[in-house]
């Protein structure tokens, strides 16, 4: 079940993360965040900032027997919406910390980002028309990454 809302940054889904994972009771969440934080989407966001919210997200599942698969955000090389930003050396750097802390904490990481990534660290046209969305192309790839990444992650016993 997806319950991804476009747009929306590490805050925002903090705040929901009750809501919309721990009450459902899932055996697995998977976390695809941050990219929307280092756009800027809700104000002027660190890269600590994003990591504490993604860490606090970790161990609200934790502590409610959630195993947790952590992804590395999509390449960037530009925002259509906010260009000028540059972005690909903050999510290489936030995927850095991501793999770092899932490792650390035994989740399971996945990485879509060295699967997707052009010669720029950006999305390439084909598999994101805007460089930022993945588009068919884009998901066909994700898709059996994220499969195995869950499937690992069900095989892991609970803390």
């Amino acid at each position: 079940m997806c319950r991804g809302i476009s747009g929306q940054t590490t805050p925002q889904m903090l705040v929901r993360f009750h809501q919309d994972v721990v009450a459902l009771k899932p055996k697995v969440v998977v976390m695809l965040c941050g990219i929307n934080d280092i756009a800027g989407n809700t104000g002027p966001s660190t890269l600590e900032m994003i990591e504490d919210n993604i860490a606090a997200m970790t161990e609200i599942a934790r502590a409610n027997k959630i195993r947790v698969v952590l992804s590395s955000v999509l390449p960037a090389y530009d925002f259509p919406w906010r260009p000028g930003l540059e972005p690909a050396n903050k999510v290489i750097a936030l995927n850095k910390w991501i793999k770092a802390y899932a490792e650390e904490q035994k989740f399971v990481y996945v990485d879509y980002f060295s699967a997707m990534k052009d010669e720029r660290n950006g999305l390439p046209k084909s598999l994101a028309g805007d460089g930022i969305h993945p588009n068919k192309a884009g998901y066909a790839i994700m898709e059996p990454l994220v499969e195995e990444a869950i499937a690992k992650a069900l095989k892991q016993k609970l803390k």
